[in-house]
This record gives C-alpha cells, sequence and structure tokens, in this order.
C-alpha cells in the first residue's frame, strides 16, 4: 500500500535574513545522535559541558547559566516571569519590534510599565534612560542589545549605572549578538540575558541560553508570590540543570547536542576571530549596498555586523524583489516589520552564514532583482566589496 504522504524532503536554501541562519553541517551530524534519557548519566555529562561553554560564550561566571527548552521568546518569558512580580516597576528601552515585545510581556507579569522610546533604526541614548528613572525606583531596566526588526546595536555603557541610580536589576536582550558581536555579562554588570540558538550560534531554533546574576537569583528566592510559569519557573527547572538533577520536563535531548555543538564551534574558533568574521564580512556587504545605491537605516556607528536592515528604492516592490531571490537563486531575506514593512529589506550574516561566498551571492542576486524592477546600480557591488576585503 502507497503511504498518503511522501518522505519529507525541503529544498535547500541559502539564510540570510534574520534568522534562522544557515545551520554547521556538523551541528546538524550532532543532532542525529543516537538519543539518550535526559537523566542518562553521559548526557548529565553533555548538559555540565554545555553550561560550561556557555559561560565561556557570554563572559560570565553566572551559575545560573543555561539554555532554556524554547525558542529566544522563551528566554524573554522566563526573565521577566522569574524576575518581576505584579505591581513591580519596570522600565523598558523601546527602539524595534523587541522592545515593544518585551514591554508587553512585562505588563502581562502585571508590572507597571514606563518605556523609554526611540525612532525605529537609532539606538537610546543612556541619558534618556536616567531622564526617565530620576527620581524613581524600578525592579528592571530592560533593553533589547541587538535589535533584529531594524538592525541597531544598543551600546550598554553607562546602563548599570542607571540601574544602581534606581534600584534596579539590569535585563539584556542578545538574541543576534550572542556569538557575532562582543557579548561580556560580568564586565558589563548584567544582571539577566537571553539569546537564541537560530542566529549567531547557527544552530536550528528550539534553545534559548539564559544568565541570571547573583543578584538576580536572590530576588528570585524571595518573591513574594510563585512565577505565574511552571514551565519556565527557575526554582524548579534550575533543580534539573543544578546538582540535584531533579526531573522537570523532558529535556530535548538533540537539541542540546546541537547546541553544544555550537558552542563547541565558537569557542574552537574563538570569540575575538568571530566577532571580527562577522565585522569583515559586513562592511564588504555595505560596500557593495552602497556600489547598488542602496543605503542601510543605521547610521555606521549604531549598526549591527550579523543584521543589515536596507531601505528600499521608491518605486520598488520590496516583496516581489524578496520573491525573485528565493524562487531565482535559494536566497531568503527578510522583510520590514511594522512601521518598517515594506519600507525595508533585513539582511543576516550569521554565524556559519557570515562568509565571503554569501556576500557575493547575496549582492549580486540584489542587482539582479533591481534591475529586474528597472533599478541600474551605481557602480560593481563586486568590485566594491573586494576592495572592502582587500583594505
Amino acid at each position: 500500500m502507497t503511504a498518503p504522504y511522501p518522505q519529507l524532503d525541503p529544498p535547500t536554501r541559502t539564510l540570510l535574513g534574520p534568522g534562522p541562519s544557515d545551520v554547521a553541517p556538523s551541528i546538524l551530524t550532532a543532532m542525529a545522535r543516537p538519543t539518550l534519557g535526559h537523566l542518562d548519566p553521559r548526557f548529565l555529562e553533555v548538559m555540565d559541558q554545555i553550561r560550561a561553554m556557555q559561560r565561556e560564550v557570554l563572559g560570565t561566571r553566572n551559575e545560573a547559566t543555561m539554555p532554556m527548552s524554547g525558542t529566544g521568546s522563551a528566554g524573554m518569558e522566563t526573565c521577566f516571569v522569574n524576575l518581576v512580580e505584579p505591581g513591580d516597576e519596570v522600565l523598558v528601552g523601546v527602539h524595534g519590534v523587541f522592545g515593544t515585545r518585551m514591554a508587553e510581556v512585562a505588563a502581562r507579569c502585571g508590572a507597571k510599565v514606563t518605556t523609554v522610546e526611540q525612532e525605529w533604526g537609532r539606538r537610546i541614548p543612556s541619558e534618556a534612560f536616567a531622564e526617565a528613572a530620576r527620581g524613581k525606583r524600578f525592579k528592571l531596566l530592560a533593553v533589547v542589545h541587538a535589535e533584529t526588526s531594524t538592525g541597531v546595536l544598543h551600546d550598554l555603557e553607562g546602563l548599570r549605572e542607571v540601574a544602581d541610580a534606581c534600584g534596579a536589576l539590569l535585563l539584556v536582550d542578545a538574541v543576534t549578538s550572542v556569538a557575532g558581536m562582543p557579548v561580556r555579562v560580568d564586565d558589563w554588570g548584567v544582571d539577566a540575558l537571553y539569546s537564541g540558538t537560530q542566529k549567531c550560534l547557527s544552530c536550528p531554533p528550539g534553545l534559548s541560553p539564559v544568565t541570571f546574576s547573583p543578584r538576580a537569583m536572590d530576588g528570585v528566592a524571595k518573591r513574594g508570590s510563585k512565577a505565574q510559569s511552571w514551565y519556565l519557573d527557575l526554582s524548579l527547572i534550575g533543580q534539573y540543570w543544578g546538582s540535584e538533577r531533579a526531573y522537570h520536563h523532558t529535556a530535548p535531548i538533540n537539541m542540546l547536542y546541537g547546541l553544544h555543538e555550537a558552542l563547541r564551534l565558537v569557542l574552537d574558533e574563538g570569540l575575538e576571530a568571530r566577532v571580527e568574521r562577522h565585522r569583515r564580512n559586513a562592511t564588504a556587504l555595505w560596500a557593495g549596498l552602497e556600489a547598488l545605491g542602496l543605503e542601510p537605516l543605521v547610521p555606521l556607528a549604531e549598526r549591527l555586523t550579523p543584521l543589515t536592515a536596507v531601505r528600499v528604492p521608491e518605486g520598488v516592490d520590496e516583496a516581489a524583489l524578496r520573491r525573485q531571490l528565493l524562487e531565482q537563486f535559494g536566497v531568503e531575506i527578510g522583510g520590514g516589520l511594522g512601521p518598517l514593512k515594506g519600507r525595508v529589506v533585513r539582511i543576516g550574516l550569521m554565524g556559519a552564514g557570515s562568509t565571503r561566498r554569501n556576500v557575493t551571492l547575496c549582492l549580486s542576486a540584489l542587482e539582479t532583482a533591481l534591475r529586474t524592477q528597472g533599478v541600474r546600480p551605481r557602480d560593481d557591488a563586486l568590485a566594491a566589496a573586494d576592495a572592502a576585503y582587500a583594505g
């Protein structure tokens, strides 16, 4: 009898959007290893190694460092449901979709939310946080380090002082920056941070690395009420990742194999070398975009290297442009979100996808798609990119 459905056979794409990114082949191989029980002694060794490598990648000695079962949004929820109780005052920086989402999640936890807002495509000055916090007390100061919706890198310098002045814990969204840009949790005085596996770690989506400082965990221990989420309650899940090994939920074993290999690859390459690779490829991409007559949304000094938002020229159908890249070249790039929908495209050079080959492929595909819509380049994009590499 013929099976009613064919065996799964997804097409091969080059993922140059805002995530997921291309997965390193050795990570896929690791995920195909035999599944063990979540309390198997050999798997517990894997867990310990993941925690040790995650600390190194995040630049922290925090004991409360682990991956949460779920995407980056689960990491966001983990931070808020454990650190915020109903009635708490929370200060959130909003300069894109994910700052907006932070504010929404905090409000759902019962927090009284104050936002510090900036136009999408620009970072928020530390002075704006200081002004909003002046003379007030907050439980949490939350900011997006790498705003995926706009390509803005937020400067965290000065925020620890602002948080101290208003009695707040400092919470950071580093979903798009971990393993692609410098992240130094302890040096920056960050109390809680979350990321995702599907960006610069080049692992499939499904886990969210988090870390909590001793001060943050002291706040968790002294809560007056239970965390609103049983699944994300650190007082429970921490007993599984800690020495107790108490059952909480069945861990996603093979996903954790993938994260283990992803973290190993980062440390094998070296954090500084990896950051430099992302910078070098982004710089070449920007040079090529300029030659095509395309303008990044974000000023150079505030720009992410793993992700670039690019303004769509007048008269260009950005949805048709992205569709042509996908159908003709097998290249996926992202569209704009919120007020930037239809106005920008987002190009990711993240993790295993941050390569010179992908810069060349992306620029060539973009030039063809722009010419299809009657847009002629100002200059030779590939020559401009080559010059950037040479320089």
